[in-house]
């Protein structure tokens, strides 16, 4: 039989894997993070039918180079294309996530690790953070010694909304900073009266509590001393607690001449205590008060927590909305002001990404080629990279090009199934010869 036949052959066959791809590519022109694959062909094995043979100055032959027919193609590789990142979706979703980097997503479903560009999450009924097909989404929990970092030990699942992570504890207020200024000629101050401020504070249940200041002026000569009181405390329906109190001084002092603070109590800050177990002392910074000339208008007033915004306290918080930042730092934003760290996303990076094995819904997994992971990824901001929250990564098919390949290959295999029917021609010659 003649090659040329198993030639044609194999170039059919091979197109016709060519198009396959090419067909699948197509097909996934929508498909949340994925990647084409490209077909490469090859020639195969030669038949030589006389070798390559050197000069041969004595007899004066020269070299004769080898006589070999080729017995058609084979596909060499199917290659996707791993590296770098598709066009992006805006969506606005929480958990739907794009890296832009040359990193995968660590999941796993039934105790195997697989690795996905899709980043397209949800969470399920317990508050485990999955992909669209159940997968748990893998990361790093927070370190149990200290809540404001995680610790980068073997993934695990992120359940980010778990029970506990529902809700956020109360915080009995230890700080109050008093800020603004006081202008001695405010006719609030004549024939004994008090300028109020008012704070909210919380003790250790959660439960707001108002404290109301009086600040008058003593009979100084130079109008630069006043005193510090509480006129009441009571709780959310403006009833006066039961327990008893007490400040730790009561004289504030500015300097006549330029009106800046000098001491409150002799120091800088008051200590509020009330006597109840539920409650923490109070810290009262009287340090950035002033004492100028403003239009005879005084605008001290009492703030919650420290100079710093530490120390204000807090009432039981409820999840109200969840924060990814650009290196996977998982955030809880309650709704009593606290943002606390639930988590965080890690990735994994391959010395050859393409070597990874596809195996459906958008996974893949390690193979000898791909280089292998160790079971604790890496932060994606590792080589420059960053994660963005609300936005996908779309196909990275391009039409033009498949359909491009598409006439190409179908040309191949037009020319292909022609050598088949020319060298049936051929033989049919052949054959007719014995009639």
């Amino acid at each position: 039989m003649m090659r040329s036949l198993y030639s044609g052959v194999a170039g059919l066959k091979n197109h016709q894997t060519r198009m396959d791809v090419i067909g699948n590519n197509i097909a996934n022109v929508n498909t949340v993070g994925f990647k084409g694959s490209t077909v490469m062909f090859c020639d195969v094995l030669y038949q030589t039918s006389q070798r390559a043979t050197g000069g041969n100055p004595a007899t004066g032959a020269g070299g004769v180079n080898a006589k070999q027919i080729g017995l058609g193609v084979a596909t060499a590789t199917i290659y996707k294309q791993l590296e770098g990142t598709g066009s992006a979706e805006t969506t606005g979703n929480t958990y739907d996530l794009m890296l832009n980097s040359d990193s995968f997503f660590i999941v796993s479903r039934d105790g195997m690790n697989y690795f996905t560009k899709l980043g397209s999450f949800k969470k399920d009924d317990l508050g485990f953070l999955v992909t669209p097909c159940g997968e748990y989404v893998m990361g790093w929990q927070v370190d149990p010694d200290n809540p404001n970092q995680v610790r980068k030990d073997i993934v695990s699942p992120l359940q980010v909304e778990s029970a506990r992570n529902k809700y956020s504890s109360p915080e009995a207020t230890t700080d109050v900073h008093i800020s603004g200024n006081i202008d001695k000629t405010d006719p609030t101050y004549e024939d004994g009266g008090v300028k109020v401020m008012n704070v909210t504070i919380y003790d250790a249940e959660g439960y707001s509590y108002n404290v109301k200041f009086n600040i008058s002026q003593n009979d100084s000569p130079d109008k630069n001393t006043y005193t510090v009181s509480i006129e009441s405390i009571t709780d959310a329906n403006n009833v006066p607690i039961a327990a008893d109190y007490q400040l730790s001084g009561d004289q504030l002092v500015f300097d006549a001449d330029s009106g800046e603070f000098i001491s409150v109590g002799g120091g800088d800050a008051l200590t509020l205590t009330i006597n109840d177990d539920a409650f923490s002392d109070l810290n009262i910074d009287f340090s950035t008060t002033t004492m100028y000339a403003t239009s005879a208008q005084s605008t001290i007033k009492a703030n919650a927590g420290s100079l710093d915004g530490l120390g204000r306290g807090r009432k039981v918080g409820t999840l109200n909305d969840v924060s990814i930042n650009t290196d996977g730092k998982i955030y809880g934003v309650y709704d009593n002001g606290e943002e606390r760290l639930l988590g965080q996303i890690a990735v994994a990076k391959f010395t050859n990404p393409a070597g990874l094995e596809a195996v459906g819904n958008s996974l893949y997994q390690t193979t000898q080629n791909s280089g292998e992971f160790d079971g604790i990824g890496q932060e994606v901001t590792e080589g420059g990279g960053t994660m963005s929250q609300g936005v996908i990564e779309m196909s990275d098919v391009d039409l033009a090009s498949e359909f491009t390949n598409m006439i190409i290959t179908q040309r191949g295999f037009q020319a292909n199934s022609r050598i088949i029917t020319t060298s049936d021609t051929m033989l049919e010659e052949l054959i007719n010869l014995k009639r």
